[in-house]
């Protein structure tokens, strides 16, 4: 009996945000409009800087990567969100959340690394200007965006694995809205401190590694502006970091607020709402941060805008 109490269940219950009625159509009409507005941002975007060779630079390459995550963060959570919201059935199948979580922890990662790797493009872009071209080059781009992607897939793996291991007491009820780890260790029925040591050590290792060196990287680029006697100068550069640090601090406040935090015996909604923020609401913002104070993007709309409307 006792063997059969310590297994995992072949499904799992999401318990999501509400189980009031009218608060799961307000829910689902809510996340049916940032997967749209998500969804199609991002894709503008890539479409722009695909379409546009002017902004084919390290930037726009690691910012439509930006937005690849973004469209895949997405439509690997909120879709199930959505049909959960509405259903009776709120059941997600050992597999699917498997993948839910292995993809999620994937773009996490690697969304980390790439904030960092973009910050660094935006020091030698102003702290060593004269020397940028034959830095930041095309094989060297490929590389760190590769690298990014690689350390997500690895260390997702290194995480899901032992939390998907673990026995579940015939416990199938899921206190989230989508698959994530610290809600399945407060489910395990046995000693999870091992666990959390792992996802500590990763979170220092990726998160906080990845946080440090974009700190340095502004820390120098906030030297370097200072230097400038120039006002009209000194704003000039500024703006072109500005949109980049209001993504990162979102990001990067969530994420440690999750993941780099004294463990807790119960999962709270406002876990859930933090959760939210950075799969849901920040891959919705990020086009249009990084959009709306950019007059190269917003001129490339135009003209695309123009090209489609008039033929010209």
């Amino acid at each position: 009996m006792e063997q059969s109490n310590q297994s995992t269940p072949a499904r799992f219950i999401l318990l999501g945000l509400s189980n009031v009625p009218p608060l799961q159509f307000i829910c689902f009409f809510v996340f049916f409009l940032i997967y749209t507005i998500t969804v199609l941002g991002n894709i503008l975007l890539i479409t722009v800087v695909t379409m546009t060779p002017s902004l084919h630079t390290p930037m726009y390459f690691f910012l439509s990567n930006l937005s690849v995550i973004d469209i895949t963060f997405s439509c690997t959570i909120v879709p199930k969100i959505l049909v959960n919201t509405l259903s009776t059935d709120k059941s997600i199948s050992f597999v699917e959340c498997a993948i839910q979580m292995y993809i999620h922890l994937v773009l996490g990662a690697t969304e980390s690394i790439l904030l960092a790797v973009m910050a660094y493009d935006r020091f030698v872009a102003i702290c060593r200007p004269l020397h940028y071209k034959s830095i930041m080059n095309i094989r060297f781009c490929i590389y760190l965006v590769a690298m990014s992607w690689s350390v997500g897939f690895m260390n997702a793996f290194i995480l899901v694995l032992p939390t998907l291991n673990l026995p579940f007491c015939g416990s199938k009820h899921v206190n989230h809205f989508f698959c994530e780890i610290p809600p399945f260790l407060l489910m395990s029925c046995v000693d999870t401190q091992l666990n959390e040591i792992i996802i500590y050590i990763s979170a220092t290792i990726i998160v906080m590694s990845a946080f440090f060196l974009t700190l340095i990287s502004y820390v120098y680029i906030v030297m370097t502006i200072l230097k400038i006697h120039s006002i009209k100068g000194r704003h000039s550069l500024f703006s072109t970091c500005a949109s980049h640090l209001l993504v990162v601090t979102l990001y990067y406040g969530t994420i440690m607020f999750m993941y780099v935090r004294p463990h807790s015996t119960n999962y709270r909604t406002m876990d859930k709402i933090v959760s939210l923020l950075y799969t849901a609401v920040t891959p919705m913002l990020n086009p249009f941060i990084y959009s709306m104070r950019n007059k190269d993007v917003i001129g490339s709309i135009n003209s695309l805008h123009k090209q489609v409307c008039f033929g010209h």
